[in-house]
């Protein structure tokens, strides 16, 4: 009886911290869509990377589009991961939601990559970046509040 209460203990909280991932991740559990997150410090563009060139960190896994990217990610990951664990910065500031991004629609702002939702939102177009713009000071201080809490859940 205590072997089959400890098999099930141990599944509920196997299957609670996957469920409480905290990377926005794919089904595949790679970050950022399988995106390279040095890419936008080096180029100002986005660039899919290559499973050749991958990472874990944090439980999650990260592409890059060269080893050059990945060893820079590998010294130094905090200087490049996106805030607020890659979730749309816009959402986390006046939404106080986590919601996915498209890893294309993204800003550095003070050497900090901020990734946005751009997609179709109730039927019309909605690229989160555009009310971000102009904003940008209020809009990151929202979001920090919000994400006090919000990055736990």
């Amino acid at each position: 009886m205590k072997k089959m209460t400890l098999i099930l203990v141990i599944t509920i909280l196997g299957t609670s911290l996957g469920i409480a991932q905290k990377v926005n991740v794919d089904k595949n559990n790679v970050a950022n869509n399988g995106y390279d997150v040095v890419n936008y410090f080096t180029t100002n563009t986005a660039m899919r990377g290559s499973i050749e060139f991958s990472t874990t960190h944090n439980e999650a896994t990260y592409y890059f589009a060269n080893a050059e990217h990945l060893k820079a990610f590998k010294a130094n990951p905090s200087q490049y991961l996106p805030q607020f664990d890659g979730y749309c910065a816009f959402a986390v500031a006046k939404m106080n939601k986590k919601v996915p991004v498209d890893p294309n629609t993204f800003r550095i702002d003070d050497e900090k990559l901020y990734l946005f939702y751009n997609d179709y939102w109730e039927g019309k177009p909605f690229n989160t970046i555009i009310p971000w713009i102009g904003n940008e000071s209020e809009m990151e201080k929202l979001a920090n509040t919000n994400w006090k809490s919000l990055k736990n859940k």
